[in-house]
């Protein structure tokens, strides 16, 4: 354990950003997961927008790699593309 004031601080500031970052984290994977759900293409085009802004400001903050980001959001909107069959 640490035995510095500032050691103690930056231990319990780290326990607080990986709880902040874990809770963001698993906020977007349940709203992926939610729109992956939806059936018709009217509401996935609106949810789509939003989900994709949440993934964004998770590569920003650096909670994930941007490459994933870019991965992430290339496979959702190559969904809401496909034309009806």
């Amino acid at each position: 354990m640490a035995n510095h004031k500032a050691t103690k601080k930056d231990t319990r500031q780290a326990a607080k950003r990986r709880d902040r970052n874990r809770y963001y984290g698993k906020t977007t994977r349940n709203a992926i997961r939610d729109l992956k759900e939806v059936k018709e293409e009217k509401a996935y085009t609106d949810e789509l927008p939003s989900v994709i802004s949440m993934i964004d400001k998770l590569a920003k903050k650096g909670i994930i790699h941007k490459n994933k980001a870019s991965n992430l959001k290339s496979k959702l909107s190559k969904k809401a593309a496909l034309p009806k069959a």
